[in-house]
């Protein structure tokens, strides 16, 4: 060998165990890589860098109860005793519609039921179509019809509303059908083609009790119910 070579070599082994010195040696007990994303989260100081993956820290305390977890004796309280037929129809109907919420249901009830009286009042029958049955719109056109050939106006305005309740409650197949009970004040009044008064007086301040029945499919996107029966108490 010439001195070159033996030079060459001998930085060789030089660099070898400086390496090893730095490096070290794996021995099968070494730590885990440092997870610094999961180390702050769960520390409780999220780094603004690092984007949380879900399930990767586990949550072990115990889940506390929710509000929206209701006793079943008070689920239906204020619309329903527990146990009674209406209860069991109310079940009936959250079974297939989990979304189900009374008081969104009668307080949009009580909003259909002005709309509807004063569209069949007005001949409105557009706005009547989008919230009657079929059935329901062929017998309140076929009345505008015949107030029409009759050459006569009605004339109503609410005073006031002053119930409107859950009576009735049933869920069969994908129908679910509510029934309420109305009890409101109203003037009405039907005039001739003079003007002439021919039923009702526009000075009389009228108690009216309607029970009305309200339909949706409840495996159709469509969330509206729809009158499907009507009746009234005298």
């Amino acid at each position: 060998m010439d001195i070159y070579t033996i030079i060459f070599l001998a930085l060789a082994v030089f660099i070898f165990l400086r390496l090893r010195n730095v490096l070290g040696q794996r021995t099968g007990n070494e730590r885990p890589p440092y997870d610094r994303a999961a180390r702050n989260v769960v520390q409780g100081t999220p780094d603004s860098n690092v984007v949380p993956i879900p399930g990767t820290v586990i949550d072990q305390t115990p889940l506390a109860p929710t509000a929206d977890v209701v006793p079943p004796t008070d689920r239906w309280k204020g619309f329903a005793e527990a146990g009674t037929p209406l209860a069991q129809g109310l079940d009936g109907i959250v079974a297939q519609d989990s979304s189900f919420d009374p008081r969104h249901f009668v307080s949009g009830a009580r909003s259909a039921y002005e709309m509807i009286v004063l569209a069949f009042a007005n001949g409105d029958r557009r706005a009547l179509k989008d919230l009657l049955s079929t059935e329901v719109y062929d017998s309140f056109e076929a009345a505008i019809k015949d107030r029409e050939r009759q050459e006569r106006k009605t004339e109503t305005r609410f005073v006031s509303v002053d119930k409107a309740e859950i009576v009735g409650a049933e869920a069969r197949d994908r129908n679910a059908q509510l029934t309420v009970r109305f009890v409101s004040q109203m003037i009405s009044v039907t005039r001739d083609k003079t003007g002439a008064i021919v039923d009702g007086n526009p000075d009389k301040v009228t108690d009216i009790t309607d029970v009305w029945t309200f339909a949706r499919d409840t495996g159709s996107r469509d969330p509206n119910w729809k009158l499907v029966g009507t009746g009234s108490v005298h």
